[in-house]
Formats: structure tokens, sequence, C-alpha cells
């Protein structure tokens, strides 16, 4: 079978069995698809949905997000974890006003130029807002095409050159159709080729999958490695703080935040890593979110 018939019998369980999300909407827009590409990076579907949909309804244009501060786009952010992505797509929508008259290019070279994307995100923008022909890997993608092709049962921990030029050659010489089994491997790779517990028998490609194939060897049966520990942590410290700012419409006095942790050592660090991180600001004795010293 050839290789670029797994992505035809990927885009027809697709057709079938995709989940029905609201960036997948035809003609929903690549500034849209921006935002929920960033917004799913390391968080799960179910958290970005409710905040995708305030993002869009609010700022549906990159010049609305721009016009704000930093600070309004860590509010909006809420409780969706790694804030810094907020900062990230207040840049972004900067620089597309500035450079690009507000719009989103098509160009992967102009999109890989912009602040805060990297290479999956231009990517996955170019194909899935724009119909283009470009690998768009993620962990799960690289694990789909490493069991497929490859017979192996993960694809490591980090996206190399190889996977995309693995990627690449599953693509159908079609842009549009390329694009949308970009969509599907991902889709699949969520949904079914799961790390630790691959729905095989569900699989539309266990027919022709080389690791299924040959007994699924290895397969992992447990976590590589301990889920990370939260509460107490500095991590958890500085969500804490950044929710009292984002309830606040104006500076917060430092012995208001001393009320959120006792312990004011692990306190103080956490709020000199948010200042670090450039998402809040000191004003005196007071704090603010990014941006809103200068505010007004």
């Amino acid at each position: 079978m050839s290789e670029t018939k797994l992505a035809t019998l990927a885009i027809s369980w697709y057709d079938d069995n995709a989940r029905d999300l609201p960036w997948r909407v035809p003609g929903v827009g690549a500034w849209p698809i921006l935002i929920s590409e960033a917004m799913l990076q390391q968080t799960p579907v179910a958290r970005v949905l409710p905040v995708w949909r305030q993002w869009v309804d609010r700022w549906p244009e990159p010049a609305g997000l721009a016009a704000e501060t930093p600070g309004e786009a860590i509010r909006m952010w809420g409780r969706l974890g790694y804030p810094r992505r907020a900062l990230r797509l207040h840049e972004c929508a900067t620089a597309l006003l500035t450079r690009h008259g507000g719009r989103v290019p098509e160009d992967l070279d102009e999109l890989l130029a912009l602040p805060g994307i990297g290479s999956y995100t231009a990517r996955a923008v170019a194909a899935f807002a724009y119909g283009q022909r470009h690998p768009v890997v993620d962990t799960n993608v690289r694990r789909l095409v490493a069991r497929a092709v490859a017979g192996e049962p993960d694809a490591g921990p980090a996206t190399r050159p190889a996977d995309l030029v693995a990627t690449a050659e599953l693509l159908p010489p079609e842009p549009a159709v390329a694009a949308r089994a970009s969509a599907a491997f991902m889709e699949l790779g969520a949904l079914i080729c799961t790390a630790r517990s691959p729905r095989c028998g569900g699989c539309p490609l266990a027919g022709s999958c080389s690791w299924f194939g040959a007994g699924r060897p290895a397969v992992p049966t447990g976590p590589t490695r301990r889920p990370q520990r939260y509460a107490g942590t500095d991590r958890q410290v500085r969500g804490l703080l950044l929710a009292v700012l984002r309830d606040s419409s104006g500076p917060v006095p430092t012995q208001r935040l001393d009320l959120v942790w006792s312990d004011e050592v692990q306190r103080s660090r956490a709020l000199a890593g948010l200042v670090q991180d450039g998402l809040v600001e000191l004003v005196g004795d007071a704090c603010v979110l990014a941006g809103e010293g200068r505010a007004g």
C-alpha cells in the first residue's frame, strides 16, 4: 500500500468521526485558527473551548487585541494555564497590525517571522486556514507516523527535521487534500493512536500499520515520568497571584497579595518570576498586569 494511501484512509475516517470544533468550521478565518492553535498547546480541548469563544467574540480581528494592553490579554486568558501564551498572542496581534495591515499572512516564512509563532503553529495556520501543503507535526502526529510507517512504539520527546520529512511524504500532492490529511492525522493521534491505550481495533490504518502488524512491540503500558506536582509549587502561587490581579480593575497593593500565600519567601519568588516573565509590573507599592501601569 502506498504511503499516500494512509492519507486517504485517514481522511475517510476523519470525515465520519472528527470532533465538531468551532475553529474547524469552513470560513472561520486565519486569526481564530491561530488563536486556537496557541491555546491548544499543552491544554485539553474542553478547557480551550470557552476561552477561545470569549477571545474570538471580543477580538475577531488582530487589530482589536493589539489596541488593548497586554494585561487585558492576560485577564481574558483566565485560568487556561501558561499565561505567557497570552502575551505572545498580544505581541503577534501587534506585529500583524504593523507588518501586515491586521491580516494573518499566507506565506509560511512570514508566519514564522511573527513573534510567538513557532514551526508547528506556522504550519498549522498555513494548512488549516489557507489549505496549503505543509507537514503539521505535533506529538500525536509524530506518534502516529512512527507507528504506522517506522513500526516504532513512539517517536521520542521532541520534533526533529526527520519527523517533518516523514510526515510530508504521507501527504497527497493536492494542497487542500494534504491539509485535510494533516487534520486527520492529528485527530487520529489524539483519539485513536493514543500513547498509553491505543484503540487499534478502531483504527482505519491498522491494516497497513507497521507497528500493529508487528504485534505492537514494546507498547507503553504506564507513564514514562511521574506527573508534575501542582499543589504547593511556585506555579500554584503564581496562579493565585495572577488571579487577584486579573480580578482587579486597578493596582493591587502588595499587602493584599501577602494574603494570598503565607510563605513569604515562596510568595516573593513567585511574584518576582511573574515580573521577570513580563506578566506583572510593579508600580510603587502595588502590582498591575502587564501594560496597565501605563494605561490611562
